[in-house]
C-alpha cells in the first residue's frame, strides 16, 4: 500500500530540514592555521599552531607534504577526545606532539633535523567534507648537508609594472652523487607559499669538478610583464639525497611609478580655478541679493511718499475751493461735480 500524500509530504519537509541542518553546521565550521614562511635550524624547536571555531563534533588532521611527495598523513584527533594518535613513521617518534583543546591543536616538533623540511596542513573533516589551512612551510637549516641553495641576487629589489627581473639560483651538490631536484616558491603576505617552477636537471646547466667530486649547477627563472600581483619573496629550493635546502630568498617590491612633475602643477591649478570659481560665484549672488534688496526697499519708500504728496494736494484743493465762494453756493453744489469745479478754482 502506498503511503497518504500528507505523510510522504511531512517526510520530505524533514529530510529537507534535516539537510539545510547539515549544511549549516558544516558552514559554522571554520579552520584557521598559521601560514607563511618559517626558518629554523637544525636542533631548534617549533610549534605549529591551528585554531578551529563551531560546535560540531568534527576531526582534525595533520598532513606533511614533503618536495615532490604526496601529503603524509601525521596526525588524527577527534575534538571531544583528549589523545591525539600519530600515523606512518611519527606514531613511535617522541620528537612529535600534539597538544590538543576545544578550540585548536598545535602541532610540537623538537629537536629539528633537515628532513623535517616541508610543508605542514592542518585539515578538518566533517561529514566527508573536508577543508585544508593554508599551510605552513617550514625550512630547516644548518650544518650536515651535502648541499648549498644560495640565491645570486638582492634581498630586495623594486621594480614597476610591467618591468621584467631574472633570479638566479645556483646549487652546490657536494659529495652527493644522486640527482636533485631545484623548486621555485613564491611567499606573499596575503597567501602561503607556493611552488610556481620546477627546473628539470640537464647537462648544460651543471658543471662537475673532477677533482672534488662536486657539481655546480645555475638555474634562471625570467619573469616578464610582472604587475602588483606578483610582489613577494621567491624562494629557490634544492631537492637532493633526500634533503631538502631553501636558499635565503629575494624579495620583489613592485611600486607604481611616481607621476611627473606636471601632473601635480596641473592638478593644483585646476583646484586653484575650481576654488576661485566657487568664491567669485558666491560673490556674484550675495551682490545680486544686495542690489535686489536696496531696490525693493527705493521703490516702497518712493510709493509711500507719492501717496502722501496726492492727499496733502486734494486736500489743499478742497480748501481754497470752500473759501472763495458764496455760502448759498457752497450749499447747492453738487456733489458730482464738486472734483471738476474743484480743479478749476484751482487754476
Amino acid at each position: 500500500t502506498m503511503a497518504p500524500p500528507s505523510v510522504t509530504f511531512h517526510l520530505m519537509c524533514i529530510l529537507v530540514l534535516s539537510m539545510a541542518h547539515l549544511a549549516a553546521l558544516k558552514s559554522n565550521l571554520s579552520l584557521r592555521q598559521d601560514s607563511g614562511f618559517l626558518s629554523a635550524n637544525v636542533g631548534d624547536n617549533v610549534t605549529l599552531k591551528c585554531f578551529y571555531e563551531g560546535d560540531v563534533a568534527a576531526k582534525f588532521y595533520w598532513y606533511k607534504q614533503t618536495l615532490g611527495k604526496k601529503p603524509l598523513l601525521m596526525s588524527s584527533f577527534f575534538k571531544y577526545e583528549k589523545n591525539a594518535i600519530f600515523h606512518n613513521e611519527f606514531k613511535n617518534d617522541p620528537r612529535f606532539k600534539l597538544e590538543t583543546d576545544t578550540n585548536g591543536n598545535q602541532l610540537k616538533i623538537s629537536e629539528l633535523q633537515h628532513s623535517d623540511s616541508a610543508t605542514y596542513f592542518c585539515v578538518s573533516s566533517y561529514l566527508y567534507n573536508l577543508k585544508f589551512g593554508d599551510g605552513v612551510t617550514l625550512s630547516v637549516n644548518g650544518s650536515g648537508l651535502n648541499i648549498q641553495a644560495v640565491v645570486h641576487q638582492s634581498e630586495s629589489q623594486t621594480i614597476q609594472p610591467g618591468d621584467s627581473v631574472t633570479l638566479n639560483c645556483t646549487v652546490h651538490t657536494g659529495t652527493c652523487d644522486g640527482e636533485h631536484s631545484v623548486y621555485w616558491f613564491r611567499s606573499s603576505g596575503h597567501s602561503q607559499p607556493r611552488a610556481i617552477y620546477t627546473h628539470g636537471v640537464t647537462d648544460d646547466q651543471c658543471e662537475r669538478k673532477p677533482t672534488t667530486h662536486t657539481q655546480t649547477c645555475d638555474y634562471n627563472l625570467p619573469m616578464k610583464s610582472l604587475d602588483l600581483s606578483d610582489a613577494g619573496t621567491y624562494y629557490c629550493a634544492v631537492l637532493s639525497c633526500g634533503e631538502i635546502l631553501f636558499g635565503n630568498g629575494t624579495k620583489i617590491d613592485i611600486e607604481m611609478a611616481s607621476p611627473p612633475v606636471l601632473v601635480y602643477f596641473l592638478s593644483a591649478a585646476l583646484a586653484f580655478t575650481i576654488t576661485l570659481v566657487v568664491i567669485l560665484a558666491s560673490s556674484v549672488y550675495k551682490m545680486h541679493k544686495r542690489n535686489y534688496s536696496q531696490e525693493r526697499r527705493s521703490t516702497a519708500s518712493t510709493q509711500h511718499v507719492e501717496g502722501q504728496d496726492a492727499d496733502n494736494l486734494h486736500y489743499a484743493a478742497l480748501s481754497v475751493n470752500k473759501a472763495h465762494r458764496p455760502r448759498r453756493q457752497r450749499d447747492n453744489t453738487d456733489p458730482n461735480c464738486t472734483l471738476i469745479r474743484l480743479c478749476f478754482s484751482v487754476t
